[in-house]
């Protein structure tokens, strides 16, 4: 039972600071193909806070899987694998480069539930960012854990077709090995489901590399601040089905007034991540 496990499990709080660097934002723009406007004193994209404040476990303190074995918010359960569900931001005034900031996390929610395949763990994690003295974002991030191996995968079921759409925003993409590894190295990823396709097919099961969740959400704010020119002020993500590498996806967007939806589609509208965001 995994309550068992997490019984008496009350992380504190965890206050960190990053001096804000503009050099992995410019990193990350060369990764997603969008222009390098990026130095001290420029406003950070919502969401691009995720390749800062980085966590850089030892070598010697990874698993096999090349996930840490153990962290501050990683639940006590045995042969953990996690899978990054979504999460929430509501951002008030943008994050700018060169100023240190500092990020505070607490655990806001744990729940046990039932699932198709077993017992699921499910953590959310309150990220409070501030800069100046000020709260500037806030973030939650939920992910599910669960215990052992996780069965209804087969290497060898895999067929994707291209989607269609009639929505007026639509951008294809397929993910590759080489911005999967980059990715990887910029937001300190070294699940090796990323980049290391033997260990993905015959450990996990999979049909090859998975496209990082994170990614598939950038891909979409993105999406919304290119063809609107307007800031990402709030979203709402959720990641419903992996992407690998190699799947011809499109990426599209509905907006409306001054929001706007967007999902990454394969065929027979197979939705495999969706967001709904405000524009500032």
């Amino acid at each position: 039972m995994l309550e068992e496990h997490l019984a008496g499990w009350p992380p504190e709080a965890l206050t960190e600071s990053d001096p804000m660097p503009p050099e992995p934002a410019r990193a990350l723009a060369a990764v997603l193909e969008t222009p390098d406007e990026f130095g001290d004193e420029s406003e950070l994209p919502a969401l691009w806070h995720w390749i800062y404040f980085l966590e850089w476990a030892r070598h010697g303190e990874l698993g096999p899987d090349g996930h840490p074995l153990e962290g501050h918010f990683l639940p006590p359960i045995p042969d953990r694998r996690r899978m990054f569900a979504g999460g929430r931001l509501t951002l008030s005034t943008p994050l700018v480069l060169g100023r240190p900031a500092q990020r505070t996390s607490s655990l806001d929610n744990v729940a046990v539930k039932q699932g198709r395949s077993g017992e699921m763990a499910f953590v959310t994690v309150r990220n409070e960012y501030r800069q100046d003295g000020a709260l500037r974002l806030v973030e939650e991030q939920d992910y599910v854990y669960r215990s052992g191996e996780s069965g209804g995968k087969s290497p060898q079921e895999h067929h994707v077709s291209p989607a269609e759409s009639d929505a007026p925003w639509q951008e294809p993409f397929t993910g590759d090995p080489v911005r999967l590894f980059r990715f990887s190295a910029l937001t300190a990823n070294s699940h090796r489901i990323h980049y290391d396709a033997p260990y993905a097919r015959e450990v996990e099961s999979y049909p090859g590399l998975v496209v990082h969740g994170p990614l598939l959400v950038l891909l979409m704010t993105e999406m919304a601040r290119r063809r609107t020119g307007r800031g990402v002020s709030s979203v709402d993500y959720r990641l419903k089905r992996p992407v690998f590498a190699g799947d011809p996806v499109l990426v599209t967007g509905r907006p409306e007034g001054t929001a706007a939806d967007l999902t990454v589609l394969t065929g027979h509208d197979t939705v495999h991540a969706q967001a709904h965001v405000q524009l500032a």
